[in-house]
């Protein structure tokens, strides 16, 4: 690659760090760049995984107060993120490139919908208990998150998107500290899934380290700035980056 090659690529993930750390779907900014620079796509695939986690871990640790209370929560669904992972990235190497095509836009709309909707489910679910905190996790929590999981390792665009969707119903949490759950959750399953990754296929290391140096520069700045936005804004952020990668999933098909 030449130096401004370079250059995009690790500016395509400042952009990727501070989208999934206030939203989800920073994938739909590294990914067509690799593509378009000439990077074949499974590699350009396996290469941004690896390259996205430190900015991963960084959103986390950036979004630390709003987990305070969550610990269990998070270990319980952490168990879930990592067997979907190890499938996902399993699905990935075995599977040809058109094998989730058909279900992608479908699962991006069932995430938009809920993040759209939770507010209202939560407010009527919440009626029947005396607070908040009463309402315990919906049992179908763990399967949504190994389920998010499995699409995660096996490309990852708008996981955070599903996540927070299908916990935002599931859990009676608000949207930060459900962002700040999603974070963690995606971390750990772009982990996972770079372990397999790394074990058996080829990564481009000079195109996953500028990744990662770019996304933990955008984390950093998306837990400052997304920390400042409220409930409504947030998640018009979600709604409008899933949005746009649905439409960029239908018009790729």
């Amino acid at each position: 690659m030449t130096p401004l090659e370079l250059l995009l690529v690790a500016l395509a993930g400042v952009g990727a760090g501070f989208i999934n750390t206030v939203a989800g779907s920073g994938t739909l900014i590294t990914f067509p760049t690799l593509v378009a620079l000439g990077v074949p796509p499974v590699v350009a695939n396996v290469s941004n995984n690896v390259g996205l986690i430190p900015g991963s871990v960084a959103g986390a640790v950036g979004w630390r107060r709003e987990l305070v209370g969550q610990r269990r929560r998070v270990l319980r669904l952490a168990t879930a993120s990592a067997v979907g992972a190890f499938l996902g990235a399993v699905l990935l190497l075995a599977l040809p490139s058109s094998a989730f095509d058909l279900i992608v836009p479908g699962l991006i709309v069932v995430g938009l919908v809920l993040v759209a909707a939770g507010p209202a489910i939560n407010r009527r679910v919440a009626k029947a208990h005396e607070s908040p905190e009463d309402r315990p996790d919906a049992w179908w929590a763990w399967p949504a998150t190994m389920g998010a999981g499995v699409y995660g390792g096996y490309f990852g665009a708008a996981q955070g998107i599903i996540l927070v969707g299908f916990l935002g119903v599931a859990l009676a949490e608000g949207v930060h500290r459900l962002n700040a759950l999603k974070n963690v959750l995606s971390a750990l399953v772009n982990s996972v899934a770079a372990l397999v990754f790394v074990t058996v296929a080829h990564v481009d290391w000079v195109v996953a380290a500028l990744i990662g140096g770019g996304s933990v520069a955008g984390a950093v700045l998306g837990a400052t700035l997304g920390r400042r936005l409220s409930p409504a804004l947030l998640r018009g952020v979600i709604l409008l980056v899933g949005g746009t990668a649905l439409v960029v999933f239908l018009v790729r098909s």
